[in-house]
């Protein structure tokens, strides 16, 4: 495992006007893609290191509270069912991604907080 923080997303409203605020902010290029009902602009990035996005779609909306941070983990179901072992709760997922990039749920902690697992392909 390189990192326990495995892909972020940034929650958008307006996908062009991200982009345009993000592109020249970080002096990168953007790589659109959908996934689904998801609406993607992906960050550079390699296999060392950790990947991210703006995203779109229904369940997210921006607010102060910010990026989802997936989490790396060999075994999606057993993790699922430790978060909620220890009052956590699922709430999105799993869904399998195409181009065996894996699987990725949400899930709420003791907190409130939303996080992301991925389980690699």
């Amino acid at each position: 495992m390189k990192s326990i923080i495995n892909w972020f997303e940034i929650p958008v409203a307006n996908m062009e006007r991200a982009i345009a605020f993000y592109e020249p902010v970080f002096q990168v290029s953007l790589r659109r893609e959908t996934a689904d009902a998801m609406e993607l602009a992906v960050f550079p990035y390699d296999e060392q290191a950790t990947g991210g996005a703006l995203a779109k779609f229904d369940g997210i909306v921006p607010s102060h509270h910010g990026a989802i941070i997936y989490l790396h983990t060999d075994n999606l179901a057993a993790t699922l069912a430790r978060v909620a072992a220890a009052g956590g709760e699922c709430v999105f997922g799993p869904l399998v991604l195409e181009q065996d990039i894996g699987t990725i749920a949400l899930f709420t902690d003791s907190e409130g907080n939303r996080l992301g697992l991925h389980q690699p392909a």
